[in-house]
């Protein structure tokens, strides 16, 4: 769900020795032809037929890694398919193995799709892709700190499978602001969640949006206290596709019911490139600075923000795959963990229940207000957090202030009553010179 505010009087104011590795199959790489725009829908996905040729040249890069992403030549036309009950799907595939989900996907998505590679062992999933001996497509995000082997890794990679990776870099502007605001390494003294945003989750937001579907690595047993509802496959609850709107992308993951150490020993089956940081005690690979080996015995998530409290051990990138466990013990998939809140940064005033009821006291106001009614584990609040806060930063010092309001819980009668809440989340603007907000549509 993406947010805008459009200005107006109202608003104005890892170098080491690559391995030998075999020989990949002849390989080149297709061209997608002219993509029609369709309407969004929920789960609704067309599929026109595609052009197939090689191209002699490195193709052209841009910020959307659909018309350049890594491919592999396979001479078919993908077909057109009907609306899809993922719900269904992920229980028929629950029994699968990775490379039945892996083929399943690229039938379906064609040149729509890419995997999320990152450097670690998920190159898994290229190895699966290049056995179902269809087209596909991987892209990575480049935060800028990532340890040197891990660009070796990638080198390897591409040569390997005869293939280019698209990369996806941070905007330089926001990587330049943060540095220079809060210094190098502020995530050891405020929390890693501001850095993975800019670095990550921006990044990977701007590539979805040129997909109908991506493939990830993500696996159950990987942080089981909040992995442990991954589905193989799902409608992404978080992130946007080309289409627009919450339910216009699909999240596979073929390899969620796979364990660590069979991941293992398929990759050393096939000896295919591996990471030179797994030979040294890292198992999980992130960024350099936030991420280091771990003792024998310790769970591979105990080497990433090892500073920080093990449930907020998660980047952003499958904020709609972690759980929340409440008081009772029980859980809620598909939330936030409890203690990460939403909007979390110094653009957004955080309004306590006293602050809002004198925000709506108030005839005449010094600035005007937007403040967001959320709930920290809908779906949809989760899904226009970035482009709130980004509103946010842009408005700072333009004499508009940016605020939220956690209206659930107790809170939730009161914000109906009072706030116009119908749904989460809710906008609202309050005027300058108005006793009324004026609720907004998003």
């Amino acid at each position: 769900m993406a947010f805008a505010v459009t200005s107006s009087t109202a608003i104005r104011s890892s170098l080491s020795t690559p391995l030998e590795q075999p020989k990949a199959a002849q390989v080149g790489a297709f061209q997608p032809s002219d993509r029609h725009h369709l309407p969004p829908a929920a789960v609704n996905f067309s599929r026109r037929r595609c052009a197939v040729k090689p191209l002699n040249a490195e193709p052209k890069r841009n910020d959307s890694i659909v018309p350049s992403a890594a491919t592999f030549f396979a001479s078919e036309v993908v077909e057109k398919i009907d609306v899809e009950d993922y719900g269904k799907l992920a229980k028929d595939l629950g029994n699968a193995s990775p490379l039945e989900i892996m083929d399943k996907a690229l039938e379906k998505f064609g040149n729509d799709i890419a995997i999320a590679f990152s450097g670690a062992e998920d190159v898994a999933l290229i190895e699966y892709a290049s056995l179902t001996g269809r087209p596909f497509r991987v892209f990575s995000l480049d935060t800028g700190r990532l340890n040197p082997e891990t660009y070796r890794f990638f080198d390897e990679v591409e040569k390997h499978y005869k293939i280019r990776i698209e990369y996806m870099f941070p905007d330089a502007s926001e990587v330049q602001d943060l540095v220079r605001n809060k210094g190098l390494f502020s995530f050891y003294e405020d929390g890693h969640q501001e850095c993975c945003r800019v670095r990550k989750v921006r990044p990977l937001r701007r590539a979805l949006k040129g997909l109908r579907a991506w493939i990830t690595g993500q696996r159950k047993d990987q942080s089981p206290g909040t992995r442990s509802e991954v589905p193989v496959v799902q409608v992404d609850p978080v992130f946007e596709g080309l289409d627009g709107g919450i339910g216009s992308l699909v999240k596979w993951n073929p390899v969620a019911n796979v364990k660590g150490t069979d991941v293992w020993s398929f990759l050393r089956a096939m000896n295919v490139p591996v990471n030179w940081l797994h030979a040294k005690g890292y198992i999980s690979i992130g960024c350099e600075p936030c991420t280091r080996a771990v003792l024998p015995g310790q769970h591979e998530r105990e080497g990433r923000w090892w500073w920080e409290d093990a449930k907020a051990k998660e980047c952003g990138l499958h904020k709609g795959n972690i759980k929340e466990q409440n008081s009772n013990g029980g859980v809620h998939a598909n939330a936030t963990v409890q203690e990460a809140d939403l909007f979390n940064t110094n653009c957004v005033v955080n309004l306590s229940r006293p602050g809002i009821e004198n925000l709506l006291k108030l005839k005449s106001r010094n600035e005007p207000w937007l403040v967001v009614l959320y709930a920290p584990w809908c779906r949809f609040c989760q899904g226009m957090e970035q482009s709130y806060v980004e509103v946010a930063e842009k408005l700072t010092g333009s004499g508009v202030k940016i605020a939220k309001f956690r209206a659930d819980g107790e809170e939730k009668p009161f914000a109906q009553q009072e706030l116009q809440l119908g749904s989460f989340p809710t906008i609202l603007f309050f005027p300058k010179n108005s006793s009324r907000p004026v609720k907004l549509s998003i």
